[in-house]
């Protein structure tokens, strides 16, 4: 049997835009929550921007603030374009719990986090 994909965007996104990373200490802004189901996987694909003056460290805590391990640190060059942060990796719930991307950065506002999730159902 084959599986569902949609493309979706994130929940933390208005209409699909650019989310705007306010934070500068986790938990981080959120960009993404999954749903609880066990077996609808999120395959998340985020690129990040820096609209600031100078190099910005970043950090992604992928799958949420309690999951430490799981956090991508990355110098985000100023003004060099779309950095790509997390290609393609995957995230589902499990029962009740959700889990989440968020992100935070070193300098409050300056960060743009884009991109999109293909939801892959069964």
């Amino acid at each position: 049997m084959a599986n569902a994909v949609s493309k979706i965007p994130f929940s933390g996104s208005t209409q699909g835009q650019a989310v705007l990373v306010a934070a500068t200490a986790t938990a981080g802004t959120t960009i993404h929550t999954t749903g609880t189901s066990a077996t609808i996987i999120d395959e998340v694909w985020l690129w990040l921007y820096n609209a600031h003056t100078a190099d910005v460290l970043t950090t992604i805590e992928f799958g949420g603030a309690t999951a430490p391990n799981q956090n991508i640190v990355l110098t985000i060059p100023f003004k060099s374009g779309l950095v790509m942060a997390v290609p393609g990796l995957p995230l589902l719930g499990s029962g009740s719990v959700a889990l989440t991307v968020k992100v935070f950065a070193a300098t409050t506002n300056v960060i743009t986090a884009s991109g999109y999730v293909n939801r892959i159902t069964p």
